[in-house]
């Protein structure tokens, strides 16, 4: 289980274009990785979405935004185009990054265990240390304000940790 103030796990992925990106390529910069279970399903695509949408504001804090699933190159290729999404994907197909950040194990659905990916997040800070993380993440909840998105959850962690 990794916790705040661990070393990030170091990863080597392709993305949509099937370029190797590596946690080292965002040396010096924040890094938001988020782990997602598939391509072009109603939650995910409002996870990416949110995301994309806020992307301006993320990359204003100095960060980059990074999704990672264990669909294949040309599901990230299509699913990028279809919604016009500005991140990046990461293909982890055998589940190393998965594991190594504790993105990948069981869970129950309808009283079924199964393994799966745990929809997690990390803020990843210049120096390569986890500074907040979210597992179990529900991508909008409803409060008595409205909806609130994951996205901006995360957006405004990370200007809370460049404040301190």
């Amino acid at each position: 289980m990794l916790n705040i103030s661990d070393k990030a796990p170091l990863f080597s992925l392709p993305n949509q274009d099937n370029q190797t990106v590596s946690l080292n390529d965002f040396s010096g910069q924040w890094l938001v990785l988020y782990f997602y279970p598939k391509d072009d399903t109603p939650g995910c695509t409002k996870e990416a979405c949110d995301f994309t949408d806020a992307l301006d504001e993320f990359r204003g804090l100095n960060a980059e935004v990074i999704g990672v699933s264990a669909d294949e190159i040309e599901s990230h290729q299509k699913f990028i185009q279809k919604y016009r999404l500005g991140i990046s994907l990461l293909s982890d197909i055998d589940k190393t990054a998965h594991k190594a950040y504790a993105a990948w194990g069981l869970k129950k659905n309808y009283g079924k265990e199964y393994e799966g990916t745990i929809r997690s997040t990390f803020i990843i800070n210049p120096e390569g240390v986890i500074a907040a993380k979210w597992s179990n993440v529900r991508v909008r909840s409803k409060t008595k304000a409205g909806e609130s998105k994951h996205a901006d959850k995360v957006r405004e962690k990370l200007a809370q940790l460049q404040a301190e």
